[in-house]
């Protein structure tokens, strides 16, 4: 901590220190050093004044050997007092083993009596770089917290209230919840909406997309590896699942999982155990399994790629995530929320989206789910140019896909891209629009009775 150096606190605040040391003339000596490095120290002759005087200081300096309540105490005191108050012991030489427990309880370092003023000045740079840290990771996690709430989650027809509402149910307990639908859907973004729902929201939230990890690579991510298991395993590594541990593993793709590692993961959700590429022993671990897929699985079972015991130990909990083509109701909601994000992102002018537009957005088939919503307002964004988005501002992506449950339009036949479920909501859809919204003129135009226009309507969720 070089001289002056104390206005590490708010702008144009001295970082305030208080040191608990029944010695009066030790206290003046450290007072005196710290005052000198720019810092604002005040002393408490006992823990029971320091108590006291705690709520106003930045950081705490105590010994462990006080008059009354012992700096032991204090520390614990103190912890319940306010857990980011970094807390620094001393002691004399013969008392370390004290030390060493205070560091368990909390304290973020100690000073072993004698020491040096360089020392001290060292110690306490650290201590408050640790609070500075401890502050910054609790203010993520309170952004976090916000981002997932589960009033963020735009859902307002039927099949997403469903959702919410299972999610809702699910979020408080430790079963395993395997979440369905296509990709783009937000499955990723639900799975982090019950961690942090859970009781487990304090602790790790860790992702595992299974695409990704080659294969042969797959079980030493997971379950980690011991020094010397293979060519180039130089020292020891935790995997996926210690990292997690008293958390959340979320299993992305989990079709794409081979079946060597169905095997242990099959382990882990039965028995909560594991042991590392390597070794022998035998670890217990606490998580709280989501996993999610794009696949058919029931397909994948009969096909015998996916092992069935492991199936049904996922499906638990089972959540289907429609697709944006049966939810169509909320497009304007997400649009809109984009809009907001990147403008503010980019600096752009867009205010808001003509009707014309959001009309556009709102007949098109969406294979890419809101994953493409997303992206297509971004892109859209640098083609405007005023405060209004207007329809020939938004570039939609009508090149050929995949088509649901793999099964590909035949060529030619239909447009690009689509369905044969997709283009008859596309014509319901345009029907209603020539026809001003009065549906029996809709139904005339596409030679169906009025009946069997308010049927498809409801199946589309829009009767």
């Amino acid at each position: 901590m070089a001289r002056g150096d104390g206005n590490t606190g708010k702008a144009g605040m001295k970082t305030r220190i208080l040191i608990v040391e029944d010695e009066e003339k030790l206290r003046r000596v450290l007072s005196l050093h710290l005052e000198g490095l720019g810092c604002e120290v005040s002393g408490a002759a006992s823990a029971e004044e320091a108590l006291r005087m705690a709520g106003q200081a930045d950081l705490v300096l105590t010994d462990l050997r006080l008059p009354g309540m012992s700096g032991l105490e204090l520390l614990e005191a103190l912890q319940r007092q306010n857990a980011r108050l970094p807390v620094i012991v001393m002691t004399a030489y013969s008392s370390v083993e004290t030390a060493v427990e205070a560091m368990k309880k909390g304290a973020v370092d100690f000073l072993p009596k004698p020491f040096s003023l360089d020392h001290l000045a060292t110690v306490v740079q650290k201590a408050l770089e640790v609070k500075h840290l401890r502050e910054e990771n609790a203010q993520l996690r309170e952004e976090l917290g916000r981002r997932y709430r589960i009033e963020n989650v735009i859902g307002t027809g039927p099949k997403m209230q469903e959702v919410l509402a299972a999610v809702m149910r699910v979020a408080p307990t430790r079963t395993t919840v395997l979440l369905c639908g296509e990709s783009g859907v937000g499955k990723d973004l639900i799975a982090r909406v019950i961690h942090h729902l859970s009781p487990r929201a304090t602790q790790p939230f860790v992702k595992i997309n299974c695409t990704t990890i080659p294969e042969n690579l797959m079980e030493s991510e997971l379950f980690g590896y011991e020094k010397g298991a293979f060519t180039g395993a130089t020292a020891s590594r935790p995997g996926k699942f210690e990292q997690a541990d008293r958390g959340t593993v979320f299993l992305d793709e989990i079709g794409d999982v081979p079946p060597a590692v169905q095997v242990k993961l099959l382990r882990v959700l039965q028995d909560r155990e594991f042991e590392r590429l390597g070794s022998n022993r035998t670890r217990q671990i606490d998580v709280r399994v989501i996993a999610a897929t794009n696949a058919d699985l029931r397909r994948a079972l009969e096909e015998g790629n996916f092992r069935e015991d492991l199936y049904y130990r996922l499906n638990v909990f089972p959540i289907t995530i429609p697709p944006l083509r049966e939810r169509r109701e909320d497009i304007p909601l997400l649009a809109e929320r984009f809009l907001r994000k990147f403008a503010a992102e980019t600096g752009s002018r867009v205010e808001s989206i003509s009707p014309e537009a959001m009309r556009k957005l709102v007949e098109y088939h969406w294979p890419g789910n809101v994953r493409e919503l997303e992206n297509v307002i971004e892109r859209s964004l640098l083609y405007a140019d005023g405060k209004v988005l207007l329809p020939e501002h938004i570039h939609l992506d009508y090149a050929p896909r995949r088509a649901v449950n793999g099964q590909a339009a035949a060529n030619g036949f239909l447009p690009e891209g689509m369905t044969l479920e997709q283009y008859e909501q596309h014509l319901i859809r345009e029907a209603l629009r020539r026809a001003g919204g009065n549906k029996s003129q809709a139904a005339r135009l596409l030679g169906l009775t009025r009946n069997a226009l308010r049927y498809r309507l409801s199946q589309m969720g829009l009767e």
